[in-house]
Formats: structure tokens, sequence, C-alpha cells
């Protein structure tokens, strides 16, 4: 029986429990490191982490046997716990429920790759809001703004 060849390129896209700025350097970049661990553990491709103080994009190479929607949710539970463990914050860290997930071709990769890796700098002229709607416009995936993060202005 011969096996099956793929590899699926998906971005998530998720918040901090009520937008709030908790995601804070220097642990930062740990949390990042161990969420590409949670990946890696799972036996996918972990192509990036990256994002600023109350959202993360994971970019990774998935297999068609591992469900979206299992690995999002491993990747916020397991990186929850190890925030509180650690114990970087005073109170109980949690990710906001949801996510978005977009998909991309091979020849995209670097192109996605780079725009996760500047996301300090796209955040100094875009609000996240403004960011993922334009996600879900580009994708033409219908939407009602009512059902999407907790948004604060």
């Amino acid at each position: 029986m011969a096996d099956a060849f793929s590899q699926i390129y998906i971005q998530y896209v998720f918040a901090v429990k009520g937008r709030e700025n908790l995601l804070q350097q220097p642990w930062r970049e740990e949390v990042f490191k161990y969420m590409a661990g949670i990946v890696k553990g799972k036996n996918q491709k972990p192509i990036i982490v990256n994002g600023v103080s109350d959202h993360v994009h994971v970019f990774v190479g998935l297999k068609p046997a591992m469900n979206i929607s299992d690995l999002i949710r491993d990747i916020k539970n397991n990186s929850s716990n190890f925030i509180n463990d650690q114990k970087f914050l005073k109170g109980k860290f949690s990710w906001q429920e949801g996510y978005g997930a977009f998909s991309y071709s091979h020849s995209q990769i670097d192109n996605v790759y780079q725009y996760i890796a500047n996301q300090e700098e796209h955040h100094r002229k875009k609000t996240f809001k403004e960011e993922y709607i334009e996600f879900l416009q580009k994708f033409e995936i219908d939407y009602n703004e009512k059902y999407l993060f907790e948004w604060i202005d």
C-alpha cells in the first residue's frame, strides 16, 4: 500500500482573553518557543511563531492526519498552562475562545514567514482588529463581527 504524501500550510491567529496586552517581553519569546515545541511534539512542522502583546500568529506545516482544531486546542491549552505554571503574571492567563486558520500554498511560505516575523513593525500601523478583518476578507470568509474576538478599541 502506498503512503500519502502531503503538506498543508496553515497560519493560526488567536488573541489573549479580553485582548489584554499580557504577552510581555522578555518572556514572550519563551512562550513562542514553547508553542513551537508543542507543534513539533505533535509531529507537525513549526515554521514560525510570533506576535505582539495581545495576539499570536502560529504558522505550521500540517500533515493531513492532524485535525486543524485539535492542534490549536493543544497549543492554546498547553501554552496557557505553561504561562500560568511559570507565574509570568500575577493573575490567571487565558486565551480568548476562537481563532482564525488560513491556508497557504508552498510558494507563499516565505511571504507569510516575513509577515509574521515583522509583527511588531506591522502593528505600529494597523490594529489587530484591522488585520484580522483583512484576513477574513482576503480569504473570503463570511463573518458576523459580533461573533469575532472581544475587541478593545
